[in-house]
């Protein structure tokens, strides 16, 4: 930023009186007995301090409250670098050709009205940093050499920039052309913001912003239009920046409430990824609040309580589903069938503004090219979009499964397309048919599938995910479930918050590990336990997506669970019957197959997925015999895995 060219003239004309006063002033000091004239330059200088457009030295007068003996101070050491002749008047104003430097001593001999308490700490020259006292040793302070900021002889000069020192922590936020226009939902946000801090525009301290919810950029884009329309321009800094040394720390925060008195600028501070908050006031990010004025935001998950300073709490979401739906419509005008295509959109992903345009304009672009309908490829842009981060506690599945490879009763096949009806119908319900106005909670859709292991949990999962066209994560309890205290709570939340976006389905499974009834505390790991228990129980609820919960431990799971869940699914053993179409299915069609016995295979026991397991097996010894795989080979197999889980065999059985 810099200062108007038609009002650089006038600044450069009262630098020049003022720089010739300055002279002349030193000039009067090393010769007294000469008759110097500042009539001229005093004139001018103090018709241009009462202009209308007064320039940055007055101006940093006036913002910091310096007294006139501490504008001169400063005007002497900005000097130095403006004024190459200065240097040598101080040299001999000092009485010393080596003293080449201004000192606190000689701006009390060469200014009227001089104060002692320009030496202190606490007066603004030191305090805000506007010059450096370079003392060394045991030198006394009121003849070290003094050196005025870099920053500040810019500004004196009129170049209003931001600090360099800042620069490596700060990033200026800036929107999409998408994202100028706010959906009534977040406007309504900022407005309410903006009311409140034009309110307090007369108090020296505005309160804090604090912007919660689990969506970051909503919670930028909030902010940038706060201070856009209080008239600031708004940088972001993310909250692990902040030094936790305390000299560090209180330097900054002098910086920055300096700059914030220098330049129009609101700091965004990213705690959205923080850890869980430090208690108490003395945590850094109060430390540093405390000591800064300035308009701030705070984009955190949850209120923090380790801030002394007022505050204004304002929850921040992505925008509701009909306003996406209605921004889906609107880029889709032109399109056939926008309104169906709109609605299936919004009912499924969970998109901001610009994600939604960004995701149109580039499909909109690319299918024409490639020949891919433009539901198919705005689908999968979305899916794209959407696909979560969660490959340290997840597994990302790629769904193969189809209707036709899975073998059910037909009561069951009509629960599972239930629920991916469910979750395909879940815009027109909770949207059109007004059922979100109803309800806060439970819109996910939880279900669980119980049965022995091999009866085919995971791989009907893998057919509602094919079927839908949607990510499959089975999650990594290992990797979730910690012993150290919080740490559940917290991969829990990372977990379910990643997912929230609509383009991923979560498969627990063997759930009955995390999902297990609750035990009476009887000690502090039963009491911690329990909380994550609860923990779960209540993110659980608030998730909006598809979770598929997998056990062959029903009875363990904890009664509140269960009336959480929307279906549950037994999957049995499989009958002869179903053993017998499992077999007819279980071979991909280009593996080689000899005359195989299907209705006498039916007769092994065994639950699907060990059917499998024969069925592979089978055809690597088949492979290794260089034969298409026959009913020894599979018989082989077989007694191979009845061995497996110690079964008692006849080996007439196997012949």
């Amino acid at each position: 930023m810099t200062y108007p060219t038609t009002w650089q003239p006038t600044n450069e004309q009262y630098l020049t009186a003022a720089l010739t006063w300055l002279r002349l002033r030193l000039q009067h000091l090393i010769t007294p007995a000469e008759t110097i004239d500042l009539t001229e330059a005093t004139k001018t200088i103090t018709t241009l301090e009462t202009a209308d457009a007064l320039p940055p030295l007055i101006i940093l007068r006036q913002r910091f409250g310096l007294s006139r003996f501490e504008q001169e101070t400063l005007l002497l050491c900005v000097a130095m670098e403006l004024d190459s002749e200065i240097a040598s008047l101080c040299a001999q104003a000092n009485g010393n050709p080596q003293q080449t430097y201004p000192t606190f001593a000689l701006a009390m001999r060469l200014f009227d009205d001089p104060a002692w308490d320009v030496l202190s700490p606490e007066r603004p020259l030191r305090y805000w940093r506007m010059i450096e006292v370079m003392q060394m040793g045991a030198q006394p302070l009121t003849t070290s050499p003094l050196r005025a900021d870099e920053r500040i002889v810019n500004y004196v000069k009129g170049l209003n920039y931001l600090d360099d020192r800042l620069i490596p922590l700060l990033m200026p936020l800036e929107v999409t052309e998408s994202e100028l226009s706010l959906p009534p939902s977040q406007q309504a946000v900022v407005e309410k913001a903006t009311r409140y801090l034009q309110q307090l525009a007369a108090q020296q301290r505005v309160p804090l912003l604090q912007l919660l919810g689990i969506d970051q950029a909503s919670k930028q884009l909030v902010a940038w239009h706060i201070a856009t329309a209080l008239g600031l321009r708004i940088y972001s800094m993310p909250l692990a920046l902040l030094p936790s040394h305390t000299a560090e720390l209180e330097n900054l925060a002098r910086l920055w409430q300096r700059e914030s008195l220098l330049l129009p600028i609101a700091l965004y501070i990213d705690a959205h990824d923080a850890d869980e908050q430090t208690a108490g006031p003395a945590s850094t990010l109060g430390r540093f609040l405390v000591r800064s004025d300035g308009l701030f935001f705070l984009g955190t998950r949850d209120v923090r309580q380790d801030i002394r300073r007022a505050t204004l709490d304002l929850d921040v979401a992505k925008p509701t589903a009909l306003e996406q739906q209605q921004t889906w419509q609107t880029l889709l005008t032109e399109q056939d069938q926008a309104a169906q295509l709109s609605a299936r959109l919004a009912g499924q992903f969970n998109l901001g503004m610009a994600a939604i345009h960004q995701v149109t304009q580039a499909t909109l672009a690319e299918t024409p090219q490639n020949g891919t309908p433009l539901a198919d490829g705005l689908w999968q842009a979305c899916l794209m979009r959407t696909r979560p981060r969660l490959d340290t506690l997840a597994e990302r599945i790629d769904p193969k499964a189809t209707w036709d490879d899975i073998v059910l009763r037909d009561d069951l096949r009509a629960l599972l397309l239930q629920i991916t009806n469910q979750v395909r119908q879940r815009g027109k319900v909770y949207e059109d048919w007004g059922f979100r106005q109803r309800m806060n909670r439970g819109l996910g859709l939880v279900t669980l599938f119980a049965g022995e292991s091999g009866t085919g949990k995971t791989m009907a999962a893998e057919v509602i995910a094919n079927n839908l066209n949607l990510n499959l994560y089975r999650i990594d309890l290992s990797a979730v479930v910690s012993k150290y205290i919080g740490e559940t709570e917290k991969n829990l939340r990372q977990l379910f918050d990643a997912a929230e976006d609509g383009g991923a389905i979560l498969f627990f499974d063997e759930a009955d590990a995390l999902f297990g009834k609750r035990s009476q505390v009887k000690d502090s790991h039963d009491r911690y336990a329990n909380i994550e228990t609860n923990y779960l129980l209540q993110r659980m609820e608030a998730y909006q997506g598809l979770a598929i919960l997998a056990s062959n431990m029903k009875s363990g799971l904890d009664d509140a669970f269960t009336r959480r869940l929307r279906f549950i699914v037994n999957f049995p053993v499989p009958d002869r019957d179903d053993r017998q179409h499992i077999w007819q299915k279980i071979f991909p069609s280009e593996t080689p197959l000899d005359t195989l016995d299907y209705e006498r295979l039916a007769r092994f026991e065994l639950p699907g997925g060990s059917i499998y397991n024969a069925a592979l097996n089978a055809a690597f010894l088949a492979a290794q015999d260089e034969r298409p795989v026959s009913m020894s080979h599979v018989l082989s197999a077989l007694r191979t895995e009845f061995l497996k889980s110690d079964r008692l065999i006849d080996d007439t059985d196997f012949i």
